[in-house]
C-alpha cells in the first residue's frame, strides 16, 4: 500500500485478498492505526506467490528493505553474542564474540545479552582457567600475568601447564558450555580424589573450590531440566507500550532473557504483535544461528502454521510452535510473563517520570505548545584538535538514538567553540530543510550566551527563528550540578535550582550530548593518530603510498624530501609531487 507521493506505507500478506481488503475499506474500523493508514492509501500493488510460507518470506524481505511506517518494526538489530573457543590454536583461547563466525573455532550460544556472556566467561576463567588474552599478547609474555596470580589462568604462555593438562581444561570447558554439567563435575571430582590420594592437598583444595563455583551456579539455575533448546516468548501491551520478553533455554538451562521494544504503532492486540514479531525476528537472522527446536508462545496464532513452515524453509529444520503447554514449559512461560510484567512496569514508570519532566520544563519556559522533540548540541575537542559536534534527540518517550548525528567540524581557529557550534547547527538544519525533516520543539545548546547567539544567528539566516525556540544551559559560577543557568535566545534567563524536575530533563539531555560528542572526538582523534598522514592526501592511494614509503624508508624521510625528489618515485608525476609536498608541509 502506497501513498499519493509514491512512498510505501504498509506491506502485508493475505490468503484471501478480497476478505483482507474488505476489512480495511468496509465497516467500522476500530483501530486508530488502521484508520490513519486507510486515509493515506492511494495505490495498492499485489504480488502472487505459490504458498503462504513463500508470501511470508517475501513480506519480511520487503519490510526489512523498505521499513514502511505502518508495519510493526524491530528497532533492536544487534546480532547475538557468543562465547568463542579457538580450537585450532595450540593453546585455545576463550573470548566474547559477536558477528560473523570464523573457521577454526567453536561457538557457544547465542546468549541473550553481553552481560550474560561476560558472566559465563567469568565463571569459565574461575573454574577452567583458560587464557583470554589476544595472541599478540600471549606470544610475547616472558613471565605470568595477573590472571595467573589470581588463579584465573594456568599461564600456558610461559609453560607452567602441560599441553595435555590444558587440552583437558579446554575439553571440560566445552562440555560445560554444552550443558554436560554432570560429566564435568564427575571428572573434576575424580581429579580431586586422585590429588588427595597422592597427598597433593593444595591441588585437591583448588579443584574443590572450582567444583564449589560450579555447584553455586547450578543452585542459582532454578530452570535446569538437562535437555531442550527452547525460546519462550511473552507479549504485553499496556497504555500503548508494547514489549516482548524472550527467555532463552539451551540444553535445558536458562541462559537469560531479552526484552525487545517493537515499534507497534498503536496496535492493541497481543496476537497481532506476536504474529508480526516472530517472522521479523527469526527469518531475518543468519541460517547458521543455533535457533531452538521449539518456540513457546502464550497465544494461538492464526498464521502459526505458515510461520512455522517459513522458519523451517529458512533454516532447513523443523521448528515446533506451541501455545498450550504444561509442566516445566508452563513454568518457563510463567517466568517469561513475570519478567514481562516487571519490564512493563519499569518502562511505564520511566515514561511517566519523563513526561512529568517535560511538563515541568514547558511550565518553566512558558511555552505555548507541548515539546515533542528536543535536539541538543555539544562540542568536544582536545586543545582544538579534531573537533566533533554532537546532536542528540529526545522525545517524551526518551532518547531517539536513531536520530542522533555527529559532525566533524573545522573552525578556522582551532578551539573556537562559537564557530564550531555555528557550523554544526547550520549543517544540521540546512539538511533538515532540504530533506523536509522534523524540526525540534526546543533547540538546546550546551553553552552560554556566545554559543546561543551563534545558533540563533543560523536560525535567522535559514528563516527558522520563529519555528524553533533556542535555550542554552550553562554552568553556574560554582560549576556545580543543579546551579545551571538557562539562557533563552531572546536574552531571558532562569535559575531553576537543583530540585526542579524540568532542569533534570535538560541535564539528562545535555549529559547525553556530551557523552556522544566526546565518544566521537576520541574515535576521530584515535584514527588520526593511528594512520599515516599520507592517507589523507587526495590522489595518493594504497599503491602510491606504499611506493613512497618504500622509496624513502618512512614518513619522516618523506617530509624532509623536496618536491623534485618525490617526483622520482615510480608513479608520481611532478604535479602530484608538488601537491604531496605542499600537503605534508601544511599539515
Amino acid at each position: 500500500m502506497s501513498g499519493s507521493d509514491g512512498k510505501l506505507l504498509y506491506i502485508g500478506k493475505a490468503r484471501d485478498l478480497r476478505a483482507r481488503l474488505t476489512s480495511y475499506f468496509v465497516g467500522n474500523i476500530t483501530s486508530a492505526k488502521t484508520r490513519a493508514l486507510v486515509s493515506r492509501i492511494a495505490t495498492i500493488d499485489v504480488t502472487v506467490t505459490h504458498s503462504e510460507a513463500e508470501a511470508l518470506l517475501l513480506e519480511q524481505s520487503l519490510i526489512k528493505q523498505h521499513r514502511p511506517p505502518y508495519n510493526i518494526l524491530l528497532r533492536d538489530d544487534k546480532s547475538y553474542p557468543y562465547i568463542r573457543i579457538t580450537t585450532s590454536d595450540e593453546w585455545p583461547r576463550v573470548a566474547f564474540h559477536r558477528g560473523q563466525r570464523r573457521s577454526g573455532s567453536r561457538y557457544f550460544g547465542p546468549y541473550p545479552s553481553g552481560a550474560s556472556v561476560r558472566e559465563a566467561l567469568a565463571l569459565l576463567e574461575k573454574v577452567f582457567q583458560l587464557r583470554n588474552c589476544r595472541d599478540s599478547y600471549f606470544r610475547n609474555r616472558t613471565r605470568p600475568c595477573l590472571q595467573y596470580e589470581i588463579r584465573r589462568c594456568t599461564a600456558p604462555c610461559v609453560g607452567l601447564v602441560s599441553e595435555q593438562d590444558y587440552a583437558r581444561q579446554v575439553q571440560m570447558a566445552m562440555a560445560f558450555l554444552d550443558g554436560k554439567d554432570a560429566s564435568v563435575t564427575d571428572q573434576m571430582t575424580q581429579l580431586m580424589e586422585q590429588a588427595a590420594e597422592a597427598l597433593n592437598f593444595e591441588a585437591a583444595a583448588d579443584i574443590r573450590d572450582r567444583l564449589s563455583a560450579i555447584r553455586q551456579v547450578q543452585q542459582k539455575q532454578h530452570v535446569d531440566t538437562g535437555s531442550g533448546d527452547v525460546d519462550v516468548i511473552a507479549v504485553g501491551i499496556r497504555h500503548g507500550l508494547a514489549l516482548i520478553e524472550i527467555l532463552m533455554i539451551r540444553g535445558g538451562r536458562m541462559l537469560g532473557h531479552r526484552t525487545i521494544k517493537p515499534v507497534a504503532r498503536g496496535e492493541d492486540s497481543e496476537a497481532t504483535v506476536l504474529s508480526a514479531f516472530l517472522p521479523a525476528y527469526y527469518l531475518n537472522e543468519r541460517p547458521d544461528q543455533k535457533w531452538p527446536a521449539e518456540i513457546i508462545v502464550e497465544h494461538e496464532l492464526e498464521d502459526g502454521v505458515a510461520i512455522v513452515e517459513a522458519i523451517g524453509q529458512r533454516f532447513a529444520r523443523k521448528v515446533r510452535l506451541a501455545h498450550s503447554v504444561r509442566g516445566q514449559r508452563a513454568a518457563w512461560l510463567n517466568m517469561a510473563q513475570q519478567n514481562l510484567d516487571q519490564a512493563l512496569t519499569v518502562q511505564l514508570m520511566a515514561a511517566a517520570s519523563l513526561q512529568q519532566r517535560f511538563d515541568a520544563l514547558i511550565e518553566l519556559l512558558a511555552l505555548p505548545e507541548p515539546i515533542e522533540r528536543i535536539e541538543c548540541f555539544d562540542i568536544s575537542h582536545t586543545q582544538g584538535e579534531k573537533a566533533v559536534a554532537s546532536c542528540v534527540v529526545f522525545g517524551p518517550e526518551g532518547a531517539l538514538k536513531g536520530d542522533y548525528r555527529r559532525f566533524n567540524v573545522e573552525p578556522e581557529v582551532g578551539g573556537d567553540d562559537y564557530a564550531a557550534m555555528e557550523e554544526a547547527v547550520r549543517r544540521r538544519y540546512q539538511r533538515v530543510q532540504k530533506e523536509q525533516g522534523k524540526l525540534p520543539g526546543l533547540l538546546l545548546i550546551d553553552g552560554g550566551k556566545g554559543q546561543v547567539g551563534r545558533a540563533c544567528k543560523v536560525l535567522v539566516e535559514l528563516g527558522l527563528d520563529q519555528d524553533v525556540p533556542v535555550l542554552g544551559i550553562a554552568k553556574g559560577p560554582s560549576r556545580k550540578a543543579g546551579e545551571e543557568v538557562l539562557i533563552a535566545g531572546d536574552g531571558r534567563e532562569w535559575l531553576p535550582g537543583p530540585d526542579h524536575v524540568g532542569l533534570h530533563l535538560l541535564q539528562q539531555v545535555r549529559d547525553e550530548a556530551h557523552r556522544f560528542a566526546i565518544t566521537g572526538h576520541r574515535q576521530r582523534r584515535g584514527k588520526a593518530r593511528n594512520q599515516s598522514a599520507l592517507e589523507e592526501v587526495p590522489g595518493v592511494g594504497a599503491v602510491r603510498r606504499k611506493a613512497l614509503l618504500s622509496y624513502f624508508g618512512g614518513l619522516d624521510q618523506l617530509r624532509n624530501a623536496s618536491a623534485e625528489q618525490i617526483s622520482r618515485v615510480n608513479g608520481i608525476s611532478k604535479a602530484l609531487a608538488s601537491h604531496i609536498y605542499a600537503w605534508l608541509h601544511e599539515t
